[in-house]
């Protein structure tokens, strides 16, 4: 048995059945290069039930404690059976990309089951008819829940599916995994009690921890170099309320080369920042379609993985997160960009001045029952629609192989992300980059955006005008740096006086 920390315990929560806490991708994949130049299901179920040894969310499941008085518990599955996660359906003609953006909504939008292993893959046939796929390829809709990866560890679990070649041979050597019984109550509860008991002391190191990084923060807002101006509340807009059921997804792929170019137009930008900068100004061109745009930028939490080089394989959750500003106020994009970049850096020196390990461990201070209670007191009451959000979107930056995978033999050809959301949240985007190509998802609430095409179109337009901005005009200058001459020595002065009177 292995307890969930306080931020997974938080995913299982946060759970209800509008607002159902999974994470997933949507991978696209050519038959044509796997054995006989097809896959049959009968062959993915194999593929798949030889390598569950590769993560080990694939066989555990969830154990919750008699009325939450502690975080659950993972326990290897007693009941596990593959052909309950794996499961099989095909598109209907003409099988294009809308109906694959439909059927991926539909099946991101039902919660899962918490009583078995929190996976289930959909290998989805028939898309004949998607511009610039071969005819005869199937995507595999995956769904995990949050509470058992985040987007880092997530990777273990693709990379135990995945291989750099068509070859199927399955992994050497016997698979060491054995089941678990499940835990008696009386044992669960002796469990709680004495974990509630060093509580205080949980709570009393985290603050020494973090006290430090505190002290480095505010004397950095005193000399200005970190502002703290994103800790206010996010403007309202329309994604920011109460969510329904339903879902909606779409995803936008863009070549990397020309995502890199952009950032070459602003000093010290990076890729990150142009994704932000895309979803910035796309947010901007959809609200101010709806006569709904607000004054003040609209903002994102962008996720920060804190897991260290010894935890890669890890359960969970490893993360922190920064609030960055979209600049949706800006018009013209490449001063979009440049400002999502100060304010990157700027989110980026707050959270190094505390520490991004230190803020993680703060949720391990949150009580498990009330925890629950709050979060179902939350929804019931609409409390969202009552308060300014603190950010507005979440935008997730996964990275992917630079190199082609396989998945039973098949090449995959495309790679997109799927995210949770709940209330006072409408809208996520996770970001994949796989080969040459980084795509831009979304999954939103149907109710906050009826018309996901419409936000598509939005992504394409803003990519396009930054990119002929970067590729036409001159790139914008560093700042200068100014130079104090009081705190200056004699001869660097006249040194100084001297470059000037040239």
């Amino acid at each position: 048995m292995q307890q969930l920390s306080a931020q997974d315990a938080s995913f299982v929560y946060l759970e209800t059945p509008h607002t159902p806490m999974h994470i997933g991708s949507v991978a696209i994949y050519d038959p044509s290069t796997a054995p006989g130049g097809f896959v049959r299901f009968k062959d993915i179920l194999g593929f798949i039930e030889a390598r569950l040894r590769g993560a080990r969310s694939f066989r555990q499941r969830l154990v919750r404690v008699p009325f939450d008085l502690d975080h659950p518990y993972w326990i290897e599955d007693p009941e596990f059976d593959i052909e309950y996660h794996v499961r099989h359906i095909a598109l209907p003609k003409p099988g294009d990309w809308r109906q694959l953006c439909i059927q991926t909504a539909r099946l991101h939008s039902r919660p899962m089951d918490l009583t078995k292993p929190l996976w289930e893959f959909t290998v989805v046939e028939g898309l004949d008819n998607i511009e610039g796929l071969p005819p005869g390829c199937f995507a595999l809709v995956s769904k995990v829940h949050h509470a058992a990866i985040d987007g880092m560890s997530g990777v273990e679990m693709s990379a135990a599916v995945h291989s750099i070649s068509p070859d199927t041979t399955p992994p050497e050597g016997d698979d060491p995994w054995k089941p678990e019984n499940m835990p008696q109550v009386a044992d669960l509860l002796a469990r709680s009690y004495l974990n509630n008991l060093v509580q205080p002391m949980r709570v009393m190191e985290t603050i020494g921890r973090s006290l430090p990084g505190m002290g480095k923060l505010a004397a950095q807002v005193g000399k200005g170099d970190v502002s703290v101006r994103n800790a206010r509340p996010a403007p309202r807009t329309p994604f920011n309320g109460k969510v329904g059921a339903h879902r909606v997804w779409d995803a936008v792929p863009f070549p990397l080369k020309d995502v890199r170019a952009i950032k070459d137009a602003v000093p010290g930008a990076t890729v990150n920042d142009v994704v932000l900068s895309i979803v910035g100004g796309a947010m901007r061109t959809y609200l101010q379609g709806r006569g709904e745009l607000p004054k003040d930028t609209l903002t994102a939490m962008a996720p920060i993985s804190v897991r260290g080089q010894g935890e890669k394989a890890a359960l969970g959750n490893l993360v922190s997160a920064m609030v960055v500003g979209l600049g949706t106020q800006i018009e013209d994009p490449l001063e979009r960009l440049r400002f999502v970049h100060d304010e990157a850096v700027n989110s980026k020196a707050l959270t190094n001045a505390v520490g991004a390990k230190n803020l993680a461990d703060y949720s391990q201070l949150m009580p498990s029952a009330l925890a629950g209670l709050g979060a179902r007191l939350y929804t019931r009451i609409g409390a969202a629609n009552a308060h300014a959000p603190a950010y507005n979107c979440v935008v997730t930056n996964v990275p992917g192989s630079r190199v082609p995978l396989y998945f039973c033999g098949a090449r995959m050809v495309g790679m997109y992300g799927t995210g949770p959301v709940f209330d006072g949240m409408g809208i996520i985007h996770p970001v994949y980059s796989y080969g040459d190509t980084i795509a831009i998802s979304f999954t939103a609430c149907r109710d906050v955006l009826p018309d996901p095409a419409t936000y598509a179109d939005a992504l394409r337009s803003t990519f396009a005008a930054l990119h002929q901005a970067a590729t036409t005009r001159p790139a914008i200058a560093a700042p200068p740096i100014e130079v104090n001459d009081n705190k200056l020595p004699e001869k660097k002065k006249a040194a100084t006086r001297s470059k000037g009177d040239r």
